[in-house]
């Protein structure tokens, strides 16, 4: 028995020898690795099969940019600005404004203490009551001594009065005439006093020389401002205010170019901070000096339309145009090269790419853009499309892209 047990354990050759076959996971293996190369023959068939073709993406093109003369760069700037601050030297007490305050002309942005000046302002006004009345007590004291006057000489001339009583009553009047001449002068002196005076309080109340915007805002509540800054911690200015209806764009020409503009020529103004919108423009000044160092001229363009988004020192491009922009010509247009448009059985097509197959897609043209061809429908900006081999090409062609 237990012989037999042992060769019941004992390997048989002849089953696991190569002449019998070799082992079951040899031959998998080998199935495998057929499959694989099997795979990898019809992969290199397919690529051998791929059309390879140039891309290009689907623009949006603005009809301007096919017939614009020259373009700059520059910057928007506030041709009316100001750092608003008061004539008179004292300690901020109020600020009424912060950064992005809309004011209007006149308006208080802040004041500064005050209460010694106008406390000098109540001090002049009573002088001018006072003087008001004398003047009223001067010109009663007139008329009297003008009525008293008129009597003496009516009865001097019937001889009822002296002579040296006459005399008297005369000099009373033109005493009563000079108090009230003399008080007429003080009224006009105790006036001015109080006109100085209420300038010296409208100096600590700091009013928007015209309608602006608040840029910036210099001092703080507590900080002591000077006309002049001398101490070491006076601000010289309260607010910077700027006017956003000046609002122009600086911007350098070169002087070889310099014959392509004129004042008032058509301008397209582009902001780098809002690229999907673009501006009306005109050209406004050629500033009448160059600039050594950089072989330029500046100019500047004016907005012909007012946008709150466009803020001083934004940069800018701007496009000196050929002509004014025709109604429509403002908003962008789908472009593509005419070379990418295929005519076939009457219609008008272009292979759409995506991934590794290149779709036909009719399209609808419409005019010509410069070197492009308007597309009215079909396609949208983005998209992808062969230019060329296109002749190669049918829907739904295995393509290999090469962008152009």
């Amino acid at each position: 028995m237990a012989q037999d047990d042992l060769n019941k354990l004992t390997i048989d050759k002849k089953r696991y020898s190569p002449a019998s076959g070799g082992s079951p996971w040899r031959s998998r293996i080998i199935a495998a690795s057929l499959v694989i190369l099997l795979c990898l023959a019809l992969f290199a068939w397919a690529m051998r099969r791929s059309v390879q073709v140039e891309v290009a993406t689907v623009s949006l093109v603005y009809p301007s940019q096919t017939f614009s003369l020259l373009n700059a760069s520059g910057y928007v700037v506030a041709q009316r600005k100001a750092a608003v601050s008061s004539k008179a030297t004292g300690r901020l007490e109020w600020l009424g404004v912060q950064e992005g305050s809309v004011v209007r002309q006149g308006e208080l942005l802040a004041r500064l203490e005050n209460r010694d000046v106008a406390a000098q302002k109540g001090q002049a006004a009573a002088s001018v009551s006072a003087a008001e009345k004398n003047l009223e007590q001067a010109r009663v004291e007139q008329k009297d001594a003008a009525r008293n006057l008129a009597r003496m000489r009516e009865l001097v001339s019937q001889g009822i009065v002296a002579q040296a009583d006459y005399d008297t009553a005369e000099a009373r009047y033109q005493r009563a005439v000079a108090s009230s001449a003399a008080a007429q002068a003080n009224l006009k002196g105790a006036a001015s006093a109080l006109q100085g005076a209420e300038a010296s309080l409208d100096y600590t109340l700091i009013r928007a020389p015209f309608d602006g915007v608040v840029l910036t805002k210099n001092a703080d509540v507590g900080d002591i401002v000077s006309p002049l800054a001398a101490a070491a911690n006076a601000k010289a200015a309260v607010v910077t205010l700027a006017d956003m209806g000046s609002l122009e764009v600086e911007a350098d020409v070169s002087e070889a170019n310099l014959g392509k503009v004129r004042v008032g020529q058509p301008c397209e103004i582009l902001l780098d901070a809002l690229p999907e919108a673009r501006f009306r423009g005109a050209l406004q000044t050629i500033v009448p000096t160059a600039d050594r160092s950089k072989g330029s001229v500046m100019v500047k363009v004016r907005f012909l339309d007012q946008d709150k988004r466009v803020l001083p020192e934004m940069s800018a491009k701007v496009a000196f145009l050929e002509r004014e922009l025709k109604p429509g010509e403002g908003r962008p247009r789908i472009a593509i090269p005419p070379a990418a448009v295929v005519k076939r059985d009457g219609k008008e097509f272009v292979f759409v790419v995506a991934g590794d197959r290149a779709r036909q897609t009719p399209v609808t043209l419409g005019g010509k853009l410069g070197d492009m061809v308007e597309v009215v429908s079909g396609i949208k900006a983005g998209d992808r499309i062969a230019t060329k081999p296109l002749d190669k090409l049918k829907d739904q062609s295995r393509v290999k892209a090469a962008e152009k």
